[in-house]
């Protein structure tokens, strides 16, 4: 396998490591018998320059045949990009995630800073803590958020600081930017962001509490990930606000309203039952 080199999104060749495969898949919660399973089915089907969308595809299939519940963990990165085309539920989406952890979070406010008004995705209170979060979302996975992202950020933040600061109960607050993004940040990105202060959030940074890590945690795994509706209800779903597998667990009559059948209705929820569940 060490003389194997697979193709990534973004094109670069690397070689394939084997070691990644078996980490997503336990990560997804597959049982070790069927990642041994997967892992021989993959590795016999592999040639040099295969690209790992054929390789993911390859094992979300043998998966889903498998577990649904597992399969729907699989594709979390593909779900959060199936949140599209518009940035607007992914926007919702991190503001359930910051709720969750115990932030009031308004989506989609204007906001006056000192000079102009802003639109901002997500504005986000905890305590002394008051944040202004732009999110940047992708639907292709070989796009990433370089560092004119930052800087465009850390401009508009500043201005709005300059304003919160003049609030009443604001002069002891500690305000922050932060950039959100489904996909990576560069390497320039990072360094910026990190020397002027901001906040970063990608699929995989920081490394152990970066997106992927915060919705294994919580529990917040987006409605699109459910392999037991179809692409049309999902849009329908979304198209009414809902994000979250959590939402249909909470209030079932939203699949109703969509019109799902009594044959697949239990299903659905047995699915996004298990997907509430932290890992």
């Amino acid at each position: 396998m060490n003389n194997i080199n697979i193709i990534k999104a973004s094109g670069e060749e690397v070689p394939f490591q084997i070691e990644k495969l078996i980490s997503s898949l336990q990560r997804a919660g597959a049982e070790r018998v069927i990642i041994d399973q997967i892992v021989e089915n993959i590795e016999g089907a592999l040639y040099n320059g295969i690209t790992t969308k054929k390789i993911y595809q390859m094992a979300f299939k043998m998966l889903k045949g498998k577990s649904r519940v597992s399969a729907s963990r699989y594709k979390l990165k593909k779900a959060i990009m199936e949140l599209g085309p518009t940035g607007f539920p992914f926007e919702k989406f991190v503001g359930k995630i910051l709720e969750q952890e115990g932030f009031q979070a308004e989506v989609g406010v204007i906001v006056q800073g000192h000079c102009v008004q802003h639109e901002v995705d997500v504005a986000a209170l905890k305590d002394n803590k008051h944040y202004m979060i732009e999110c940047k979302y992708h639907s292709d996975q070989g796009r990433t958020c370089n560092v004119k992202i930052p800087l465009y950020i850390q401009s508009r933040f500043l201005d709005v600081e300059k304003q919160w600061e003049k609030q009443p109960g604001h002069q002891t607050k500690f305000h922050q930017g932060w950039v959100y993004t489904n996909t990576r940040l560069t390497t320039d990105a990072i360094q910026y962001g990190t020397c002027m202060g901001l906040g970063l959030v990608s699929w995989d940074y920081p490394r152990g509490n970066g997106l992927k890590d915060r919705i294994d945690q919580s529990g917040l795994h987006p409605l699109t990930a459910l392999t037991t509706l179809t692409k049309a209800e999902k849009t329908k779903l979304l198209d009414k606000g809902i994000v979250l597998c959590k939402e249909l667990h909470e209030s079932p009559a939203l699949l109703k309203k969509i019109g799902i059948d009594k044959t697949r209705f239990k299903k659905i929820l047995e699915d996004s039952e298990a997907l509430c569940k932290s890992t």
